[in-house]
């Protein structure tokens, strides 16, 4: 038999692989708007179809042509309103394929070795990041697979300097010139600090949350970008990814999540 019968269905192969992509393509949407004003907007776009489908229906002229013309246009209106999300969602594609490189890399070399050099690349950061909690020194670190000098050296100053414990401490540092931003790194090097960061739209976030978690949150949504956050006030250290943010992290959470997307 080339088709299944329900009775009222005749669905081939085909049609169960084709509905399976489509409820996996929603699924991967769903999880990158989830939380975001995307999701108001979203459903703004669907109650404008069913009305216009229903003025349609009910032919009241003058209404239906109105929605009709904005109807028309809606799916390049779509493209330019969820341009971030479309941007992340291929990201993630992206990223997902990387990861599937990476591992097959894990067979090539030995897994002690690879570990073994990523835990040196990471711990001047970790041991920056215990002082800095310890002192309360708020700080922004944000880890970008691809260097964006668009995005980040227009808004910093270019370090390009080898990671290091005294300089990340140092930009910090309150009195420095250089705090009041975000550190970018990328390619194993400090590459630009005193960054600013676009902030996110989640209306949903925690009170407390301050400019420096809302530009840590920000970067992650419109970039494959992670990012570090030591709180000013209580020295808690938030980890963000993909416009989510995992909040009092410990050190050893820490080293996993860096272990796991800095390389």
């Amino acid at each position: 038999m080339d088709f299944l019968d329900f009775s009222f269905l005749k669905l081939t192969v085909l049609d169960i692989i084709d509905m399976l992509l489509v409820a996996i393509i929603i699924y991967y949407i769903y999880n990158l708007i989830r939380g975001t004003i995307a999701v108001n907007i979203f459903i703004g776009f669907i109650l404008i179809y069913v009305l216009y489908y229903v003025t349609e229906a009910l032919k009241m002229r003058l209404l239906s042509s109105i929605l009709g013309s904005f109807v028309s246009v809606g799916f390049i209106a779509l493209i330019v309103v969820f341009q971030q999300e479309i941007r992340r969602f291929l990201l993630t594609i992206g990223k997902n394929i990387s990861l599937r490189n990476r591992t097959w890399l894990k067979f090539l070399f030995k897994k002690e070795e690879l570990e073994k050099n990523n835990m040196a690349k990471i711990k001047p950061i970790i041991d920056a990041c215990k002082t800095m909690k310890k002192t309360r020194t708020g700080a922004l670190i944000v880890f970008a697979k691809y260097f964006d000098q668009d995005a980040f050296v227009n808004s910093g100053e270019v370090v390009d300097a080898k990671i290091s414990k005294r300089l990340l401490e140092s930009i910090f540092q309150k009195h420095s010139p250089l705090h009041d931003g975000a550190v970018i790194i990328s390619e194993n090097l400090i590459k630009s600090a005193s960054c600013i960061l676009p902030l996110t739209e989640n209306d949903k976030l925690p009170p407390q949350f301050g400019l420096r978690h809302r530009a840590g949150i920000g970067v992650t949504e419109s970039s494959d970008a992670t990012a570090l956050i030591v709180s000013e006030e209580t020295g808690e250290i938030s980890y963000a990814q993909q416009g989510r943010v995992k909040m009092n992290i410990s050190f050893t959470d820490l080293e996993r999540l860096l272990n796991k997307d800095f390389n």
